[in-house]
């Protein structure tokens, strides 16, 4: 185990997290998202809750600070309805190392399946809330 770094950062995490460059993106998937669809470099998570890497993550990582909306999640499909604590218990998480971080982007589901084909990697978490899947696009780390 490292001092300073989250128990929940698996190895292969870890790896990936240094592999990616800025302005690639990582996609922290709820467990009903069809990430092996999508994405040919999936990694496993299952148990956690996406807040709960996000808090992990964010520590480590810098989020892009050139683009207009770093965070993105799916909008709500017609007809569906979004559970405002979802996004409110990432915004926790995230605003603990980014307290000015800018709003979420709210994308359709078609087009957030298209970033996820070209993102870095996805992350298959345990998270079972509706709609819970976030996309984060890596910035560059300040000197």
């Amino acid at each position: 185990m490292l001092k300073g770094i989250s128990p929940l950062l698996s190895p292969d995490l870890l790896q990936i997290l240094t592999r990616m460059g800025h302005g690639d993106e990582i996609v922290l998937a709820d467990a009903h998202f069809p990430g092996e669809s999508f994405n040919q470099n999936v990694l496993r998570a299952d148990g956690l809750k996406v807040s709960d890497l996000l808090a992990a993550i964010l520590p480590l990582f810098e989020l892009d600070a050139y683009v207009d909306h770093p965070l993105i999640m799916m909008a709500a499909v017609e007809g569906d309805q979004l559970d405002p604590a979802v996004e409110q218990s990432y915004l926790t998480a995230i605003r603990k190392t980014n307290p000015d971080v800018p709003s979420i982007e709210r994308i359709d589901r078609y087009a957030f399946y298209e970033r996820a084909k070209s993102a870095f990697a996805v992350v298959m978490t345990g998270e079972t809330a509706k709609y819970g899947n976030i996309i984060l696009k890596k910035g560059v780390t300040p000197c």
